[in-house]
């Protein structure tokens, strides 16, 4: 019934910045999560927020330059990344359940976007 919608993926140079919006098809009360799948590797937690904004997660790979906020107003969740890295490269998923880096508390997944970071 919960759908998601990642936007904000694309070609990106090094050392830039880049922000990734996820929208639910309905207003929810569930904690969020971004995570990434790069080519042939599994996909990995990025990040996590409680579903008021009060809390906040992140993995030790992107801690430092990733941050994860989200506005209930507008009923959706962003990522906002700061001096990318090649190794920052894949598909990122945002992801709708419990407040947890573990991908089997999560109830509702997007699509995906693809992030591709330039040298």
């Amino acid at each position: 019934q919960v759908q998601l919608v990642e936007s904000g993926g694309g070609l990106v140079q090094a050392g830039c910045s880049l922000r990734l919006s996820c929208t639910p098809s309905g207003s929810i009360r569930h904690s969020m999560g971004w995570f990434r799948q790069a080519p042939g590797k599994e996909r990995e937690f990025v990040a996590a927020i409680s579903w008021n904004g009060g809390s906040t997660n992140y993995a030790d790979s992107v801690k430092g330059r990733f941050t994860i906020s989200r506005d209930n107003a507008k009923n959706t969740v962003y990522s906002q990344t700061n001096s990318l890295k090649p190794e920052d490269t894949a598909v990122y998923y945002c992801a709708a359940g419990s407040y947890s880096s573990y991908r089997d508390r999560y109830d509702y997944w997007g699509q995906g976007t693809q992030v591709t970071v330039s040298s």
